[in-house]
């Protein structure tokens, strides 16, 4: 029988999902999460390996024999030396776009926390500040409407192009700077010089490799506006977290949001974590009920082609 290895399944599913489809595929042994220490010993027999953010590295790969296909329970795969994988013929797929909806939306929802501060007028209101209010109303930050400014995005895939649909449907400006020669209507392209220099607020959707790692540093915040707002939902290194956060201490950024950081879980020395306009979340831009959903049966629908013969979303 197949033996099926899920090496840190907790972040997909805590327990509120089901792994019955992939156990009436093989043998299947489900781990939480595992220590570098452990991959060789817990997938040592294993003819599949599914992999969230435990990384497969080439020596990694070198010290299992049986392994022959390896399901990425995520979109990005840069845990798995995929070059090493190919070498023996190793199978390696990801799951692409399912956390399109759930990612846009976060990318709103950091952007409305800016601007709108919902949450902290609830807090007030909850310890009676409004019921003492000597009038109707009271407001501790200025509001900022998003109709007519101009929202700039670097990377038009699926998420971006949903992002740019959103920002339309606000009735903002919107620019990118993207590869793509038809871009979607209302969306023109930009250098990103001229995106940094305009955009009110910046949202990176790009793929995190050697060109854009750092795209946002020192020298490019020197070119975005004062009041502009970073969103990064993307990838932490795409951002140099330090210039970032100089940025913040010297006026020259309004806000930066966060749902990923260079580091995860991120040091405790990081300033972004305590500075009153960095808005940051814990990588769970992805993590919806529905996406999950998605994630585990396109995931398991990938093993299932491949021990079919027919591999799909191979990479």
């Amino acid at each position: 029988m197949t033996k099926i290895v899920v090496l840190d399944g907790y972040s997909a599913n805590p327990g509120d999902l089901s792994w019955k489809e992939l156990d009436a595929l093989g043998d299947v042994a489900v781990y939480e999460r595992t220590k570098p220490a452990e991959i060789i010993v817990r997938a040592a027999d294993a003819d599949i390996v599914l992999t969230n953010k435990v990384v497969l590295s080439k020596e990694i790969i070198a010290q299992l024999p049986k392994l022959r296909y390896v399901g990425v329970l995520a979109t990005g795969y840069n845990v798995v030396d995929v070059k090493a994988a190919h070498e023996r013929d190793i199978v390696v797929t990801n799951v692409p776009a399912y956390s399109t909806e759930s990612v846009a939306q976060m990318v709103f929802a950091h952007l409305l926390t800016v601007t709108n501060h919902v949450e902290h007028y609830a807090v007030q209101n909850r310890a009676g500040r409004w019921t003492s209010n000597p009038d109707f109303c009271y407001w501790d930050f200025p509001h900022m409407e998003l109709a007519g400014k101009t929202f700039g995005i670097v990377g038009l895939g699926n998420i971006g192009q949903r992002v740019a649909q959103i920002a339309l449907a606000f009735g903002m400006k919107v620019r990118a700077v993207t590869s793509k020669d038809v871009l979607p209507s209302g969306v023109e392209k930009v250098s990103l010089e001229e995106l940094l220099s305009i955009s009110d607020v910046l949202s990176l959707h790009c793929p995190l490799t050697e060109s854009t790692r750092h795209l946002i540093n020192a020298d490019s915040l020197q070119h975005m506006k004062p009041s502009a707002i970073l969103i990064n939902t993307g990838r932490g290194p795409l951002v140099d977290d330090g210039a970032v956060a100089a940025a913040l201490a010297d006026n020259r950024l309004a806000a930066f949001c966060a749902d990923v950081l260079t580091d995860e879980p991120p040091k405790s020395d990081n300033p972004l974590l305590r500075h009153q306009h960095a808005y940051i979340t814990p990588h769970i831009a992805w993590a919806s009920f529905e996406a999950r959903i998605r994630l585990l049966q396109v995931a398991i629908g990938n093993v299932r082609a491949f021990l079919e013969g027919n591999p799909v979303n191979a990479v």
